[in-house]
């Protein structure tokens, strides 16, 4: 029986190499997995994936404007068609309203901005999260989390401070931290004891796996 088949984009930094491997090596034991820059976005590269996915990085989330505005109705027909899309960090902020705008009714906001927050500054760390009821210290740098006001919406994962860190709406998926992460992400001293042992990659299979039902 054949794999489904995910495309993920790279455009190094914003959405980096390292981000990029990282989701293959979680994903590749159930998906086939293409990699596509912004020259290659069209309806008919489309046509044999099932998940669309944008990955994390460094830089500034108002870099979308130059790098897919031009492109963007590309991949909101594909979500209308039914495809799925994948964000994490940088692909998370990229699903909201000043950008691809395909949630409703949610806006992927700074976490290190929002009330209580345990990290207030842009680094590599870790954020405390709850993950469908397990507590998991999670690779962050600077993602979002989400104000949800009236939407209808699945939380799988909260911030330490109550708000949404990984969610899904309908055939959208998103996720603040880096549940990618690979081991010399680590590298830092104060980091290396939260090595997850690819532990976290399970997890992104299986959100990734449940997006695919939704």
């Amino acid at each position: 029986m054949a794999k489904p088949r995910i495309a993920i984009f790279i455009h190094h930094p914003e959405c980096s190499v390292q981000c990029a491997h990282g989701i293959i090596r979680a994903l590749s034991p159930a998906f086939d997995i293409d990699c596509f820059s912004k020259d290659q976005i069209s309806d008919k590269f489309f046509t044999k994936h099932d998940i669309i996915a944008f990955p994390g990085g460094i830089g500034d989330s108002d870099s979308w404007h130059r790098i897919c505005e031009s492109t963007a109705p590309v991949i909101r027909n594909q979500i209308d068609k039914g495809k799925r899309y994948l964000g994490i960090c940088m692909g998370a902020y990229w699903a909201g309203p000043l950008y691809f705008n395909l949630l409703d009714r949610i806006n992927p906001v700074q976490y290190i901005k929002r009330p209580n927050a345990e990290i207030q500054r842009s680094y590599g760390t870790v954020a405390s999260i709850d993950w469908a009821g397990n507590s998991e210290n999670m690779f962050f740098y600077d993602g979002c989390a989400f104000d949800v006001s009236t939407a209808n919406y699945t939380a799988w994962a909260t911030y330490a401070n109550g708000d949404i860190a990984a969610l899904r709406q309908n055939n959208i998926g998103c996720i603040g931290p880096h549940p990618e992460s690979d081991i010399y992400w680590y590298s830092k001293k104060f980091l290396t004891k939260h090595w997850h042992e690819y532990r976290h990659h399970d997890i992104l299979l299986n959100f990734t796996k449940a997006l695919l039902d939704a």
